[in-house]
């Protein structure tokens, strides 16, 4: 090149000057912003030091086959800019301004930390993602969809994925519902959000949670400006005495299938949280994360059905489809609706209305039903496989908690602990578990169950919904492995 002939600062075939030879092969009406973004990117990313000599704009100009204008212009425009530096008579330098870093795009998803097998509870299997379907659902709504629909949605959502929820959510879930008072939203985190926002706004600066229950919803809360008061469970649920006792007037619950206890709320329990309500005018926020999912008899109905006044209602796909999708409902008591749907607004102005438009065809088409009863086959199989698995590996293991949804309780006995030194092991032989006591809340201390739960013996939260029954058998044969060992 030209350039390394006159500056011996870039020698042939310099790095810096292959990365403009694309840029001058650019249409010729897009060919001068794209030499000097090229430029400017070997500027930043190093490529070009600063105090390096520039070839002289004709030198450059002849060896990249453009004309000596577009050179001449790019240096001007980046001596603006502060990337190069001039003189009279003395040639074009990079400058020493420029301190930025070449971009780097990290991955905060999270991972397991288990690399023999991983029973963090939580994960669905996202390889039963019916891609076909999904694509021909795709496929046809871009053909169809109005022109229209493509504009700022109703905050709520599509009407016709509203009214095809509302459906479905009556048919499977038992839910009194009305699909004016239905948002569609991303996922429980979002809705949980904009609950705790309207909460706030309504003078609420607190909210019961489960205890032991779901960590994530202390940080979600606490974005809102709402602490979270945690408030003991039993074997029927939450326990109303000390719910009346913490003052709050609104609680978060799961009561299907308790979050991580894995019990159902007996009816009478049912019946009092309701009472607990009416009698302070609060709300109960039910989280129905795995509803859908049980193995030994139908499912018990949403709470929600017997009061939809004093229940808010959620649920999404991310434990039927996939997390990723960001897809999820709420339903809420026609007090909170107004509040709720502006508050909707003004986060997001309403959900992606291609994802609307598609899911509510999936429902339509029986799509989405046949895809749950495809997970609640391999769920169910795959349950059975860890419960025969910790019978064959830890004798005298109890599963407590109720033939449903994507984990169950193992009581381990109290040969294999203490808890801790059982945990170490089987971290160091690769595989990720977490026991009860990892769900109290912070502020419970040792109070109740949740705080016996690791006294006596082992007691772990083991997701299973994820891994194939052959991974599940390994899995647990190397916990076995791990505590053997360390006996020995």
């Amino acid at each position: 090149m030209t350039s390394s002939r006159t500056n011996p600062d870039l020698p042939a075939g310099s790095p810096a000057w292959e990365l403009l030879l694309p840029a001058a092969s650019a249409p010729a009406r897009a060919r001068g912003r794209s030499l000097q973004a090229a430029l400017r990117e070997a500027v930043r990313s190093g490529r070009l030091l600063p105090g390096t000599r520039l070839p002289s704009s004709r030198d450059l100009a002849a060896d990249l086959g453009v004309s000596r204008g577009l050179i001449t212009e790019a240096y001007e425009q980046l001596t603006a800019e502060g990337y190069l530096r001039s003189g009279r008579g003395a040639g074009t330098w990079v400058g020493d301004a420029v301190r930025a870093a070449r971009p780097r795009a990290r991955d905060l998803a999270p991972r397991s930390a288990g690399t023999g097998a991983d029973f963090v509870a939580g994960t669905p299997d996202v390889s039963l993602f019916p891609r076909a379907a999904w694509a021909a659902a795709q496929r046809a709504v871009l053909a169809g969809l109005p022109h229209h629909e493509l504009g700022y949605p109703d905050p709520r959502g599509l009407p016709r994925l509203r009214t095809a929820l509302a459906e479905l959510l009556a048919r499977r879930r038992g839910v009194v519902a009305d699909p004016e008072r239905l948002l569609v939203v991303s996922g429980v985190s979002q809705a949980t959000a904009v609950l705790g926002f309207v909460l706030h706004a309504r003078g609420m600066r607190e909210v019961g949670v489960e205890n032991p229950g779901s960590p994530q919803h202390d940080a979600l809360y606490a974005a809102a400006g709402v602490t979270t008061v945690p408030v003991p469970t039993d074997e029927e649920g939450l326990t109303v005495g000390p719910l009346r006792e913490s003052g709050v007037r609104s609680v978060v619950t799961t009561p299907a299938h308790q979050f991580p206890t894995g019990i159902a709320y007996s009816a009478p329990r049912r019946a009092e949280l309701l009472d607990w309500a009416r009698s302070v005018d609060g709300y109960v926020l039910e989280d129905d994360y795995d509803g859908d999912f049980r193995y030994d008899r139908a499912p018990v109905g949403a709470l929600q059905g017997l009061d939809p006044e004093r229940v808010a209602y959620a649920g999404s796909v991310s434990k039927s489809l996939a997390p990723g999708l960001r897809l999820g409902w709420l339903l809420v008591p026609e007090a909170l609706a107004e509040e709720v749907v502006e508050r909707k607004r003004t986060m997001d102005l309403g959900h992606p209305t291609l994802d609307q438009a598609l899911f509510a065809r999936f429902v339509e088409r029986g799509d989405y039903d046949r895809q749950l009863r495809r997970c609640q086959r391999a769920y169910r199989e795959r349950r059975d496989a860890l419960v025969a698995a910790l019978e064959e590996h830890f004798p005298g293991s109890e599963v407590t908690g109720i033939a449903a949804g994507l984990h169950v309780i193992a009581a381990l006995p109290e040969r294999y602990g203490p808890q801790e030194r059982f945990l170490a092991r089987v971290r160091e032989a690769g595989v990720a578990v977490r026991p009860l006591s990892d769900y109290v809340h912070a502020r419970a201390g040792d109070a109740g169950d949740a705080g016996r739960a690791g006294q006596a013996g082992v007691r772990l939260v083991m997701g299973y919904a994820h891994l194939s029954p052959a991974r599940i058998r390994d899995g647990v044969r190397l916990m076995a492995g791990a505590v053997v060992t360390a006996r020995r």
